[in-house]
């Protein structure tokens, strides 16, 4: 099996569009509207991001069978945990995440760079991928992940996220997570990372997120949800987005039909 970020990167030579499957209300028919999802929007989609609030009801093999879906119709799937734990019980969740089929996990950094560092060391092992938060798009966001803080009373005073961009750096993890609600940070983190790790920005649309802008400041993939799944045509929302993400030439201006 390749590297995750090598099949994502394989999977999104038409689009970096990630779906993010998530419903406010969960009920008995959330695997089959994930699997209609999958088949009607596959062709301008390069993965799909599960929350947590959706995997909670479901069955292992429910899961499974959902993970095999995305993957014979070409998507790499995504657990969206924020994983942050002690290292023995994100070890143990993560390979029961690995076994269920999923290609990366999303992951909180908060518990400090040796934690994510054997989060990305065993995910790497099989050739699974790490995802990190580094600022998330929600309004709040702003009061926690601007937050300044020093490690060393030597230090000076740094906003959170970039003490988080650092550790992700560090420890080779396979993206991040920057809000497309904040482009000048996208920006910024683009400039450090480079090629090294790509940006995945949740918050297009319904947030108030613009996907030109977030792709024009730096974002590798676009994560996106109620926008394409509360729309009145999901297919031609989506299609509209593919062609924002897909070439500089056709990405779209400031919005998106509902």
């Amino acid at each position: 099996m390749t590297k995750f970020k090598t099949r994502i990167s394989n999977s999104s030579t038409d689009s970096r569009i990630i779906l993010a499957n998530d419903y406010n209300s969960v009920n008995s028919k959330i695997v089959l509207q994930t699997i209609k999802n999958i088949k009607t929007l596959h062709k301008f989609l390069c993965g799909i991001k599960l929350n947590f609030h959706v995997l909670l009801p479901l069955g292992k093999k429910e899961i499974i069978k959902i993970n095999k879906i995305a993957h014979q119709y070409g998507l790499q799937t995504i657990a969206d945990i924020k994983l942050n734990d002690i290292g023995n019980t994100n070890q143990v969740t993560s390979k029961t995440l690995w076994d269920f089929g999923f290609d990366a996990v999303i992951v909180n950094p908060i518990m400090g760079p040796k934690s994510l560092k054997k989060i990305v060391t065993e995910a790497h092992k099989r050739n699974k991928g790490v995802i990190a938060l580094c600022h998330m798009s929600a309004p709040e966001a702003k009061l926690s992940y601007e937050l300044n803080v020093k490690l060393s009373k030597n230090q000076k005073p740094k906003p959170l996220y970039q003490m988080f961009l650092k550790w992700a750096i560090s420890n080779k993890v396979d993206g991040i997570i920057v809000g497309a609600t904040y482009p000048k940070i996208v920006n910024h983190c683009k400039k450090i990372v480079g090629k090294k790790l790509d940006i995945y920005s949740p918050g297009v649309g319904t947030q108030g997120g613009n996907a030109k802008k977030a792709i024009t400041n730096g974002s590798d993939f676009l994560i996106v949800g109620r926008t394409i799944l509360g729309s009145k045509n999901p297919v031609r929302t989506a299609k509209q987005l593919q062609s924002a993400s897909a070439s500089p030439a056709s990405r779209l201006g400031t919005g998106l039909d509902a």
